[in-house]
């Protein structure tokens, strides 16, 4: 978490605690205020006219977050160098705006933890939530956060009555605001016969430890006297100021890869001693005590190994570890559950696939038993056939000697059929002399009926013009009411050209008239060819009727020549 983040988190606290209607926005007024103070605690030079412009007067009304943003990025975050002001004046100033709104201790007095210790959670909460708004801090960071006191405290956290009291929160599973974390802490359950004092030193221990600074003395380069200064520790230095306040920076011990921590024994009258070693100079410090020894060397070399790793934080760092963790286990947790409904489906299927095998099994059951049902109709079939073939073979021989009895006279039917195909032959060749006239009347009726077609055309044409002139002449009529002396002429002049038009006209009917004649008798023709050519075919099917064994050849052949003589008679009448 970089530094940028961290301060939007305290100031989105002091934005919704001016948000008093909940609506998302706040008066210009009050954001000018919270610049002014923001630019104070943070030590960045004011620029009155920029935040005069910008939350000057007018018609806009409230401003939301988002409008509040580039203002914030531009003209204060944009600009705050770490190091440069105490972070726990920019959090006090956050925590006693959202405080008077949000946080409502116990009006008796029977609070467990003080209002400084208020403030502390509080900023403690702010490190360890979510980087998500609203803020909140999920349950495995509250049960490490009350471990962490209850550590301080000597006593052990009953981690079952906090899942408890989570699952009973309406919001408990998905994470606690810093309210609900503090209502939970003041309300005693988990830290229930523990003196407030002994509650305030944990979580100032918890704080200092996370926050990373605290009293040391250190003694002087020149003058080799002990001075106690207030150290704060950052994974690129270990600075050191005259108080708590950090008002006035004493120095700055540079961490790198080539810093280590030795602990020194005891004189001078100072025990618990160590020095920091650098490639320029070794920094002799005592602690008040071992433990605190131990914590601040751990905490240095622990701060040169991320400086080596590149990294800002230890608790950063560990909690970074711990999102990780969750985020693993709930990675482990899905694939469990998906295993175990792949396991699931795995069961339906083979569940299915039995199903479905014993199905199968009584269908092959069912399909032997038809198979031999149709094995059995199969050979008796067989047997029918081979009794039928028998006496179909049988019958052939029969045939065989009826068909050469048959044979010889085949024989003398095909020399009567080679005449009588000389003779069709002939009748052939008179057929398509008739029916070249035929095709001949086709094209005169052809002929006619485009003549008739192009008279229609004329004779529609002229009906046109003849409509068009009775318009024309009711036209005339109209116009021509109020002048009906002086168009009288004209009048008499059209009425001449319509008596020429429909003396045209019955011209026309009397050539249509006579073209449908020629057409009807052009038909005539075509009927009367169309009868003889169905008369040939008659005659030549007669011819083509295969003479059977018992008649005779006398009579056919009379009756064939019988037949030509009304024959000839048509031709020539149609040909006349």
């Amino acid at each position: 978490m970089d530094l940028r983040a961290e301060l939007l988190k305290s100031i989105w606290y002091a934005f919704t605690a001016l948000d008093v209607e909940k609506s998302g926005k706040v008066s210009k007024s009050q954001l000018k205020v919270l610049s002014h103070n923001l630019y104070t605690v943070l030590c960045i030079p004011h620029d009155p006219v920029a935040l005069e412009e910008h939350f000057r007067d007018d018609d806009d009304g409230p401003v939301s977050s988002q409008g509040y943003m580039p203002y914030l990025n531009k003209y204060i975050l944009d600009k705050v160098e770490e190091g440069a002001f105490v972070k726990e004046d920019f959090d006090e100033l956050c925590w006693t705006l959202t405080a008077k709104k949000n946080y409502k201790p116990d009006r008796n007095g029977n609070s467990v933890i003080s209002h400084q210790d208020a403030f502390k959670l509080w900023c403690l909460f702010n490190f360890l939530s979510e980087d998500k708004y609203p803020l909140v801090m999920v349950p495995d960071e509250v049960e490490y956060l009350l471990k962490k006191i209850c550590t301080a405290m000597n006593v052990e956290l009953n981690s079952c009555e906090l899942d408890d009291y989570l699952s009973q929160e309406p919001q408990g599973q998905g994470g606690l605001t810093v309210w609900q974390f503090l209502d939970m802490v003041n309300s005693g359950r988990f830290l229930r016969g523990i003196e407030q004092e002994a509650i305030s030193m944990a979580v100032e221990e918890v704080y200092q430890e996370v926050i990373e600074d605290g009293y040391l003395w250190k003694k002087g380069q020149l003058r080799r006297n002990w001075s106690e200064r207030w150290f704060m520790l950052k994974p690129s230095a270990l600075s050191y100021y005259m108080s708590e306040e950090r008002k006035e920076k004493k120095g700055s011990i540079v961490l790198d890869k080539h810093c280590c921590v030795e602990v020194l024994p005891d004189r001078d009258g100072k025990r618990c001693m160590f020095c920091v070693k650098t490639s320029n100079r070794t920094y002799e410090m005592s602690a008040s005590d071992t433990r605190q020894r131990q914590e601040w060397t751990l905490a240095i070399q622990t701060a040169i190994r991320l400086q080596a790793e590149g990294k800002k934080s230890l608790h950063k760092d560990l909690k970074q570890k711990r999102r990780e963790q969750r985020e693993q286990r709930e990675q482990r947790k899905a694939a469990k559950e998906e295993e175990t409904q792949r396991l699931k489906q795995l069961q339906e299927e083979k569940e299915r696939k039995l199903q479905e095998l014993e199905l199968l099994k009584e269908a092959q059951r069912q399909a032997e038993i038809l198979l031999q049902e149709e094995e059995q109709r199969r050979r008796q079939q067989h047997e029918e056939m081979q009794r039928t073939l028998e006496i179909q073979l049988r019958e052939a021989e029969q045939a065989r000697a009826s068909m050469q009895a048959e044979m010889v006279l085949k024989e003398a039917e095909a020399e009567r059929q080679r005449k009588r195909i000389l003779e069709l032959e002939d009748m052939q060749e008179r057929l398509q002399e008739a029916l070249q006239q035929e095709v001949k009347a086709r094209q005169d009726e052809e002929a006619v009926r485009y003549a008739q077609a192009r008279l229609l055309a004329e004779e529609e044409e002229k009906l046109k013009q003849l409509m068009k002139l009775k318009e024309e002449q009711e036209e005339y009529i109209i116009k021509t009411q109020r002048e009906k002396q002086v168009l009288k002429q004209e009048m008499e002049n059209k009425n001449k050209c319509l008596e020429e038009a429909q003396k045209q006209l019955e011209e026309v009917r009397v050539n249509r008239q006579r073209v449908d004649q020629d057409v009807m008798a052009a038909q005539r023709k075509l009927r009367q060819a169309s009868t003889n050519v169905k008369h040939w075919n008659v005659q030549m099917n007669r011819l083509m009727h295969p003479i059977g064994p018992g008649d005779k050849r006398t009579n056919v052949s009379g009756g064939i020549f019988a037949g030509y003589q009304p024959l000839l008679s048509r031709r020539d009448s149609s040909l006349k």
